[in-house]
């Protein structure tokens, strides 16, 4: 290992992590071509094969699970210890890294994380969008971004705002032709845009009306895994969505759609960041908790630590 073995060390975790060169090297911001390069070049150092590489999938050989093994906690040590260092400085400076599912990523994006960057222009904030549930500490994240039932128990949470509500939408057009669903099953009647999850199942639409649920496998002409895509789709015509309220704000003010079933899309649970409780804190995360609690206030929520 070379003199810079941290770079090489955290190369290796980020592979074994994501279980692929190409995601590994955008997480990690180079090539994937450099970073297969300095893969070859640690274990021609070390003498082994870390891991074993198809044209289809990437995988730890023996070797490179214990090397994970042993390496990891130490790794995550000189982590804290930076972060320690960085705990002292008055300006915040530096990458902060959040790891959040898209529609939340989409809410705070401009009201949180665009006006933090305005403020300390020194940060930079790398924000990566899943559906997957991680341990934000072991992959190297400062925050999380998830719904208030979904946050590790071990975590502080920051609400940043009221409780988030579904919402069932439609253009004036397609409704004209083909009418207003009054119960979710009239659904079934209806062109749906089709939802398909990160672990490939397709997403049942989710109701619920005086304490009882109710959930809708809807059909349609299309089945996207995108909501960007999926609202084009609707906007268009093509049929029924089902989205958060927040993505179709804009829309539904503008009378571009209509909402449906809003009596059966009662409140759900509450948009938090969260983050583990380590004593040093860098000045960049510091000055984002305190936004985001800000943000907590102003939106009705209590801005205190959970």
């Amino acid at each position: 290992m070379s003199r810079n073995g941290l770079t090489e060390l955290e190369a290796v975790l980020a592979i074994a992590t994501r279980g692929s060169f190409r995601a590994a090297a955008l997480e990690l911001g180079q090539s994937t071509t450099a970073l297969s390069n300095l893969i070859g070049k640690v274990e021609r150092q070390l003498g082994v094969r870390l891991f074993n590489r198809t044209t289809r999938s990437v995988s730890l050989t023996d070797a490179g699970r214990t090397f994970v093994d042993q390496v990891s906690p130490a790794v995550r040590d000189i982590r804290e210890a930076i972060a320690a260092v960085k705990s002292q400085q008055d300006t915040p400076s530096g990458t902060l890294r959040i790891n959040a599912f898209a529609s939340g990523a989409r809410e705070i994006l401009q009201p949180l994380v665009l006006e933090y960057l305005r403020r300390y222009p020194q940060v930079h904030v790398d924000l990566v969008t899943e559906g997957r549930l991680i341990d934000i500490v072991a992959e190297g994240f400062d925050m999380g971004l998830r719904t208030a039932d979904l946050v590790p128990s071990d975590m502080i949470a920051v609400p940043l705002g009221p409780a988030r509500r579904f919402a069932v939408v439609a253009t004036p057009q397609y409704l004209e032709v083909h009418g207003r669903p009054q119960v979710p099953p009239d659904l079934l009647g209806h062109s749906c845009i089709r939802v398909r999850l990160p672990n490939g199942a397709l997403y049942r639409w989710h109701f619920e009306k005086d304490g009882i649920p109710i959930q809708i496998d809807v059909t349609g002409k299309i089945t996207l895994d995108e909501t960007t895509l999926a609202l084009i789709a609707v906007n268009d015509g093509i049929g029924v969505g089902f989205f958060m309220e927040a993505d179709v704000r804009e829309d539904l003010a503008a009378g571009r759609l209509e909402r449906l079933l809003e009596e059966w899309t009662p409140p759900t649970a509450a948009l938090c960041l969260y983050y583990p409780g380590r004593r040093n804190q860098s000045a960049a995360l510091r000055a984002f908790i305190e936004m985001a609690r800000h943000l907590g206030r102003s939106n009705g929520q209590i801005g205190g630590e959970g």
